[in-house]
């Protein structure tokens, strides 16, 4: 593939990344708005979110064997087309006053985005082997760059009133434009290509579940999506139910987390190439359980506030570098990326649900409890991204040298 090529793949990638999130986040900042419409309390509302759990988990599972078979591409494309279409059905969903409908929404936004999420993820980790560059987080950036503008569009749209139904059209309308525009970029292929898997590597396919240092990566992976999904499902009525802001101040809050997210990722390669992944993770880890102990404990809405930046900070780096360090963690990437993903996911099938039955009880600032001990968990666990390989490869003539992440870490005691 020529250098050109490359660029353009990795430029159409960025678009698949921002698409999702642009989504994400125009749903979000709508909550609470959607919310009022149906008519439902927070446990109810729990329930809604439960279709985007459930899609999330099944599009997750399924997406790994059809990446092994069919390659990134058209994994990549039929997730997206699901986003797109779930716009549509939860707008409409929202009009009518339908909770079924909305949650159904709900549930083909999730099985797109977690459809799409090993394919993504497998095509960056390529991507990053053939610049020798450290491409992941950024292409998660973009995710996050996607929804600081969802979520400053949705605020502009909560604070004009302008129903959701109309909103979440046009959101569908712009990233359909996207997907139309990228989607050419995206070679065709199977994503084992560049990587000959022999009969017996084939036959060692259950070892990758007993890979103990795999499971612990998995962990990191589970904290801090649980972290990030935590924020994206439930902020803007964390500040409203729990800090008594109003919806706009509310969605501007979570615009605030959405914004540290796209900082920490479009600036983490340069900290994980300087001090390695485990250092990162834990800083990260501790970043995120300061920004949510305030969350919890701080009754100043203004400090709450300015806390969520180091929440959505601390967040922002885990699942990229969770998922990079899969990949190279050992052959057959294409598995060990959707194993670790899977894993993840399940902080999307038991979360949301979870804290609204905990926040419909003892309130959404206590239910968060539950996540900064998950999240205090990650600081012990992040040793487990340590690289294994024994050295890094050569850098290609006139390119830049492996990432410093690619070098021996200690390995786990």
């Amino acid at each position: 593939m020529t250098d050109s090529a490359v660029r353009r793949r990795r430029r159409a990638l960025f678009v698949f990344f921002l698409i999702p999130g642009l989504a994400m986040s125009s749903w979000v900042t709508r909550t609470p708005d959607v919310r009022d419409r149906l008519g439902v309390s927070t446990g109810e509302m729990g329930l809604v979110l439960f279709g985007l759990s459930v899609g999330s988990m099944l599009g997750i599972l399924g997406s790994g064997p059809l990446v092994s078979r069919f390659g990134p591409r058209p994994v990549i494309g039929a997730g997206t087309a699901l986003i797109v279409l779930s716009m549509l059905l939860a707008g409409a969903g929202t009009a009518a006053s339908s909770a079924l409908a909305v949650t159904a929404g709900l549930f083909l936004f999730g099985a797109g985005m977690g459809g799409g999420e090993v394919a993504l993820n497998v095509d960056g980790a390529e991507v990053e082997r053939l610049t020798r560059r450290t491409v992941l987080p950024a292409l998660h950036g973009f995710f996050s760059l996607g929804t600081v503008i969802g979520a400053c569009v949705g605020i502009a749209c909560t604070a004009a009133a302008l129903p959701v139904s109309w909103h979440l059209a046009a959101v569908a309308l712009v990233t359909a434009a996207l997907f139309a525009h990228a989607y050419r970029a995206i070679p065709a292929g199977a994503p084992d290509d560049s990587e000959q898997v022999t009969d017996a590597e084939k036959g060692q396919r259950p070892a990758v579940w007993k890979d103990r240092r795999l499971l612990l990566i998995g962990g990191i992976v589970l904290t801090m999506a649980l972290a990030e999904g935590a924020a994206n499902d439930w902020l803007p009525l964390l500040m409203v139910d729990g800090h008594g802001m109003g919806a706009a101040l509310g969605s501007a809050v979570y615009a605030g987390f959405a914004a540290a997210m796209a900082i920490g990722r479009f600036g983490g390669g340069f900290f994980i190439d300087r001090f390695g992944r485990a250092p990162v993770v834990r800083a990260s880890a501790l970043s995120a359980a300061l920004g949510l102990a305030v969350v919890i404990f701080a009754d100043a809405p203004v400090l709450a506030g300015a806390a969520v930046f180091f929440w959505g900070l601390g967040a922002s780096l885990g699942f990229p570098l969770a998922l990079s360090a899969a990949g190279d963690s050992g052959p057959r990437a294409a598995a060990r990326v959707s194993l670790v993903a899977t894993i993840g996911y399940v902080a999307f099938l038991v979360g949301p649900p979870g804290l609204g039955f905990l926040g419909d009880h003892y309130g959404l600032r206590a239910a968060m409890t539950v996540v900064l001990v998950l999240v205090a968990v990650a600081v012990f666990l992040a040793p487990a991204v340590a690289t294994r390989r024994e050295a890094p490869a050569q850098p290609h003539p006139g390119r830049r040298p492996e990432p410093a992440h690619e070098v021996r870490e200690p390995e786990l005691p």
